[in-house]
């Protein structure tokens, strides 16, 4: 289950998934296959946008990147500290993202103001799936 994961996890769990949108539509990544399957066709980043306080970049970003987690897969393991491990793993992540983005030339930014619950509507989110972090990416402005 660990291959392709390029952040660590507490105790391999892997509590978090992994979304991009674009202006084609919503993909979900699966790591076991290393691939993104498309979950939405059409674009939702002006949907995705007033769900985070009319953040300009999420429409104007080439690709936008969600992290979400689901804490369960934590919590039986580590019951009162899993929030605080999936929060570690998180930033992990995000980290790696804003690394590959500027190895790209690319520009990124991570986004935390947002209503989860619009959110996971807009992205037709699996109810036990919380939105972390929705990161635009794209070339920056000149």
């Amino acid at each position: 289950m660990g291959e392709y994961r390029t952040a660590p996890s507490a105790g391999a769990l892997y509590p978090l998934e992994i979304y991009l949108v674009t202006k084609e539509g919503v993909y979900h990544y699966k790591p076991e296959k290393h691939e993104a399957e498309q979950t939405l066709k059409g674009d939702v980043r002006p949907q995705l946008s007033r769900a985070a306080l009319d953040e300009e970049a999420i429409e104007e970003a080439s690709v936008n990147i969600i992290v979400a987690a689901v804490y369960q897969r934590t919590e039986w393991r580590y019951r009162g500290r899993a929030t605080r491990y999936v929060h570690i793993e998180v930033g992990h992540v995000a980290q790696n993202i804003h690394l590959q983005a500027v190895a790209l030339g690319l520009g990124s930014f991570p986004i935390g103001a947002f209503y989860d619950e619009q959110v996971q509507k807009v992205l037709s989110l699996p109810k036990n799936e919380q939105p972390l972090y929705i990161i635009p990416v794209g070339y920056p402005a000149e």
